[in-house]
């Protein structure tokens, strides 16, 4: 595959699973009472979601939405919601699992959608953040890592529906 000879390994597989690991003791924490639904966004956040709800301790439901919003390597401001839920999250603790946080288009958006379904409360875990580009104006409650503006792959993230399979985060050279 000629994607890969342009792969700079960014975060390494050790380092996702010792943060992920952190990030379920921190939700594990918060809620050790209560339950919670983890919604992760498809496809990109299904690695990071399914590694983070088999760490957490606590009783959870899993549902996924599927948001479409970019073209390429370029996010795009259309969002085009795929799938919704299938579950009632009414009166439930929500966390959403996204795998990247870019401009802070999507999570804005899938933050007002699942508002509107009255969720007791309502939290966003994501991998990874890129701070000098995202304009979030909705809380991020766990962060993996910061990254750069740059465009990278692997753990569930993908170009062009490639690469998602790595088990590690990559930045993808030669690619705009």
């Amino acid at each position: 595959m000629s994607e890969q000879n342009n792969l700079k390994e960014l975060i390494s597989q050790a380092d996702l699973r010792i943060r992920i690991k952190e990030i379920a003791k921190e939700i594990s924490l918060d809620y050790h009472n209560d339950s919670v639904v983890f919604v992760i966004v498809l496809s990109g956040g299904f690695i990071f979601g399914s590694d983070l709800i088999r760490s957490v301790d606590l009783e959870c439901e899993v549902d996924f939405v599927k948001v479409s919003s970019y073209k390429g390597t370029l996010p795009n401001n259309d969002i085009k919601l795929e799938k919704d839920l299938s579950i009632n999250v009414a009166g439930k603790n929500v966390i959403i699992v996204e795998d990247i946080i870019d401009t802070g288009n999507t999570i804005k958006y899938l933050v007002k959608l699942i508002e509107s379904y009255e969720p007791k409360s309502l939290k966003v875990a994501t991998l990874l953040l890129k701070p000098d580009v995202a304009i979030v104006d909705c809380n991020i409650d766990w962060v993996g890592f910061e990254i750069d503006p740059e465009f990278v792959v692997g753990f569930g993230l993908d170009y062009d529906q490639k690469l998602r399979n790595l088990n590690a985060i990559y930045k993808l050279g030669g690619v705009s």
